[in-house]
């Protein structure tokens, strides 16, 4: 058997995972591309409110009813629950002065459907709160769910719809 000349000596052979592990090195590090990680930034959600005719306002809100704290929960007697929403629709009409509201009268009804097609009515009952009334309801939701609700309101003689959804 001959050997090899000087300088002619083959490489060694490296192992597939080394190399691996080196290719895979180098190209994390290549990512950071040197800069600093950035803090998330808050997205506010979208205006809760719909401007109807009339001059009237709808004040509109969907959220879970472990949100609630028990003392909201015994004020609007319903029960907290990881399958439950809830939602309050108030309305009210521009006071005197920009910025102010005055309580307003109205019949509203609800409808909620989820990405399954799913829908529901949403029982609505009025409850007082100080001066004020709001039209509250539950809504049967899942974990991921995102739900539409359509808004009916009958005031001063006019029928009105707005819709919104939540996700969950």
């Amino acid at each position: 058997m001959s050997r090899p000349r000087p300088g002619t000596e083959a490489a060694p052979r490296r192992p597939w995972p080394v190399v691996l592990a080196a290719l895979l090195t180098a190209t994390l590090a290549a990512c950071g591309g040197g800069q600093a990680p950035v803090a998330a930034q808050f997205v506010p959600p979208a205006p809760a409110v719909a401007d109807l005719q009339g001059p009237l306002r709808a004040h509109y809100n969907l959220l879970p009813t472990l949100a609630l704290s028990e003392a909201v929960a015994r004020q609007y007697g319903i029960e907290r629950s990881a399958g439950q929403a809830l939602l309050v629709v108030a309305l009210r009409r521009p006071g005197a002065t920009p910025g102010d509201e005055i309580p307003a009268e109205g019949q509203v009804q609800a409808r909620a459907r989820n990405l399954a097609g799913q829908q529901q009515e949403v029982a609505l009952r009025a409850v007082g709160t100080g001066d004020y009334i709001d039209h509250i309801g539950t809504v049967a939701i899942g974990t991921r769910d995102m739900v539409r609700i359509e808004v009916s309101v009958d005031a001063g003689g006019r029928r009105q719809q707005f819709d919104f959804q939540r996700n969950f």
